[in-house]
């Protein structure tokens, strides 16, 4: 029976489309209040664009009230097939025929269009199917609606990176369960524990679980190219399917980097993936040091001295327990990591904002198109393919000072406020400004022109601007950090030739304004006898008289960015008749503060500097660029580092400690801390000239299989993974490649080296 419902407030899942008898359809799974639904769109037209004298030999032709960026009109070429489409457009790329927005989606298309981003109401004739609906000649309309995602986190554990899958356990909401494979005189069963007695029955009692909970998503560590990969790959070895689709379907694994696992009605989203969405810079992101850092505990087992293979073999054959609790607790580790970071929440904003799907990890370039699109049309306009341009020069990156080296006492950071954003608002740097650039134009940089007042870029970003502001007045956490990754996003997406509006005109007029902001601001300061001893893109570090107390400090780094800011509005407006949006605010003031030389120069370094600076729980040294930050270094260089410029800062001895970590180092007291961890980007076969430490030591392991990550020592005999090493470790390395360089730069600033100040020490050993 079909019946024709009210609208529903949904949330868009997935999209695709594909063709049914020659015709393209769309399909949506949704999450709506009432369940699931798989919404389908039939006989929609798809469509590009070309100039009138274009010669098309498919698709039927209509003229539009729309332009190209020259101000050439065009016509739109419609298609109920996309396969038709794409035949259509290849046969005139190639034939050297302009083609606009040929590579739209129409499934993207569908909702740019309407402006759905994330949320909707659905309405079409209803069929029911059992766990969703489904509904026909289904209408989306933008709407708002915020979701309450059912989430389910899993995490495989098998006999190698080859072999069978053991065990596979699974956390959603209350439920916590553990599927084990059967093995002849293996331990008794623990709880919250199923076994079966083949690899195929496993995997069919994943899936029965999966669609019995019913999750929206589907989370995990790495949980695309190892979980889901692996069990395709065995479920096909036994024959059975891999059902985890809403509709019984298996999940399919795109071609292309970073890898999506494509599972109707739901969406799988990986951990590592969806903080780097987030722009979360971490010195490791293996499941152990994120839990570590995020929630303060650990895996179950991450003790790089004991092979995890062998270990998690012996633990399935004679303590089947402890590897139920070892399965869960990765489940519940990166479940507990998406909640106390609030990962899902920061995606579903991202999708109100741009309308990206949620397991979209690079979507900066679509999340521009998906908003930009709709408004360019509406304007009148429609815009060049991706990788049509013909302009191939790189506009310059951030402007980076010179640096002042040396040991600082006050040193105060002024920062202006999402520089870019602000630039692209006050002098209305836009593809479409750029286009119809008047007589009254606004002077760009590398020849560029923008209209006063046709621009749309500017006005999203004011928009955002605001939105973002209202978001931190309600702690909306989440909402407030999508917001502000995607307006930081835009000048990157415009100087990627990946982008449909790339234009090294756009990109330079946005950098440049910024290196003239940074230039004019330091001469300034320092007319009015201020001195800026370093600077870096959108910050200026200004030294203060030593005599200054912290309260007096921060006092004056608020004027200086006040003045700043009058500076700024005056000389916008006198120069441009412009309103500035520039913000400049005091941001940091160091106590004490670094900034090194370059090794073995006195020239002063960048993007590499220390300061001491009042935190919440007293004094704590930041760091920024040196070894202490730096996840190629061991822990002991970095936790010595830590501690010598926390003594220098802070003026307590220095010598000693320094001595004493030399002879605890050569007496064996650090070795645990002395483990070097590299990822294997390649196989090792693809390794031949000039193999580094740990592809050496990797080569050493008893296994035929590629590990993701090594960890190491450096010993007498070269490097040698942790879990087989036989020879004595070399001390003399980590004095010298570890110890040394973390304390050099440091000093220097006092006349002596490293080897130097322990010379005495040395000697003993």
């Amino acid at each position: 029976m079909e019946s024709v419902q009210p609208a529903l407030p949904a949330f868009v899942l997935t999209r695709s489309q594909f063709e049914r008898r020659g015709r393209l359809v769309l399909e949506y799974w949704l999450h709506t209040p009432q369940g699931p639904v798989r919404a389908i769109v039939e006989q929609p037209n798809c469509v590009f664009f070309v100039k009138p004298e274009a010669q098309t030999q498919a698709g039927k032709r209509r003229p539009l009230q729309l332009k190209a960026s020259d101000g050439a009109p065009v016509e739109g070429v419609y298609f109920h097939s996309l396969r038709t489409l794409r035949d259509e457009r290849d046969r005139l790329v190639n034939a050297g025929v302009p083609v606009f927005e040929g590579d739209v989606l129409p499934s993207d298309r569908y909702l740019m269009e309407r402006f759905i981003a994330g949320s909707c109401n659905v309405r079409g004739r209803e069929r029911s199917h059992p766990g969703y609906v489904e509904l026909h000649d289904a209408e989306l309309r933008a709407d708002t609606f915020t979701p309450k995602l059912r989430v389910a986190s899993f995490d495989i554990e098998t006999d190698g990176l080859e072999g069978s899958v053991l065990s596979i356990a699974l956390v959603c909401d209350e439920v916590e369960q553990v599927l084990m494979l059967a093995a002849p005189g293996a331990s008794a069963v623990p709880a919250q524990t199923e076994v079966f007695e083949t690899e195929g029955a496993l995997i069919q009692a994943f899936c029965l679980l999966v669609q019995r909970l019913d999750p929206d998503l589907l989370i995990g560590w790495n949980v695309i190219e190892f979980d889901v990969s692996v069990l395709s790959r065995r479920a096909a070895l036994h024959g059975v399917k891999l059902a985890l689709g809403r509709d019984g379907s298996e999940p399919s694994l795109t071609s292309v980097r970073p890898v999506r696992a494509r599972v109707a009605g739901r969406v799988v989203l990986d951990g590592i993936g969806t903080l780097r969405a987030g722009s979360y810079m971490l010195e490791s992101y293996a499941l152990e040091d994120v839990a570590s850092q995020f929630l303060g505990r650990g895996k179950a087992l991450d003790d790089p001295r004991v092979d995890r293979v062998a270990e998690i073999r012996r633990m399935f054959m004679h303590d089947r327990d402890a590897l139920a609790r070892y399965n869960l607790e990765d489940c519940r580790l990166a479940r507990d990591i998406f909640q106390h970071l609030d990962l899902i929440g920061f995606l579903v904003e991202r999708a109100h904002l741009t309308g990206l799907a949620l397991d979209r990890v690079r979507g900066a370039v679509a999340a521009l198109d998906y908003v930009y699109l709709p408004r360019l049309h509406r304007a009148g306009f429609v815009a060049p393919s991706v990788g049509t341009s013909d302009d191939t020069p790189q506009s310059p990156g951030g402007y980076v000072l010179d640096s002042v080296p040396g040991l600082y006492t006050n040193v105060v950071v002024l920062d202006f406020k999402s520089l870019y954003p602000s630039i692209i608002r006050t002098f209305r740097i836009d593809p479409l400004g750029l286009w119809v650039a008047g007589e009254n134009a606004i002077p760009g940089f590398a020849n560029a022109r923008f209209d006063r007042e046709k621009n749309i870029l500017p006005e999203l970003i004011t928009q955002l601007w605001h939105s973002r502001d209202e978001a931190k007045r309600k702690r909306d956490n989440a909402r407030s950090y999508a917001i502000k990754i995607l307006m930081n996003s835009f000048y990157g997406v415009l100087g990627t030739p990946a982008c449909r509006f790339f234009d090294p005109r756009l990109a330079s007029s946005i950098t440049l304004r910024g290196h003239e902001i940074i230039t004019r601001s330091r001469d300034y300061l320092a007319a009015r006898g201020h001195t800026v001893i370093y600077g870096d893109t959108d910050s200026l570090f200004v030294s203060l008289p030593e005599s200054l107390d912290a309260e007096a400090c921060v006092a004056l780094g608020g004027e200086l960015a006040r003045a700043l800011n009058a500076h700024w509005t005056a000389a916008i407006a006198r120069e441009f008749a412009l309103e500035s949006q520039l913000e400049v605010e005091f941001d940091t003031h160091y106590i004490r503060f670094f900034m090194p030389t370059l090794r073995d120069s006195e020239q002063g370094s960048k993007k590499r500097y220390a300061g001491l600076v009042q935190g919440p729980n007293g004094v704590e040294v930041q760091f920024t660029g040196l070894e202490a930050v730096r996840t190629d270094w061991t822990q002991l260089a970095r936790q010595f580092q830590r501690e010598l410029y926390r003594r220098v800062f802070v003026g307590e001895p220095y010598e000693d400690y320094a001595r004493q970590v030399v002879a605890q180092l050569f007496a064996g007291k650090l070795d645990s801390s002395l483990v070097y961890r590299k990822r294997l980007r390649r196989d090792l076969n693809e390794y031949v000239k000039n193999v580094p430490p740990h592809v050496r030591a990797a080569r050493k392991l008893a296994t035929q299989e590629t590990p993701r990550e090594v960890s190491y020592f450096m010993t007498t005999r070269g490097p040698e993974p942790v879990a087989t090493r036989s020879s004595p470790l070399d001390y003399q390395h980590y004095l010298e490649r570890q110890l040394a360089p973390a304390a050099d730069a440091l000093l220097h600033h006092f006349g002596v080296s490293f080897l130097e100040l322990v010379d005495a020490q040395l000697q003993l050993f």
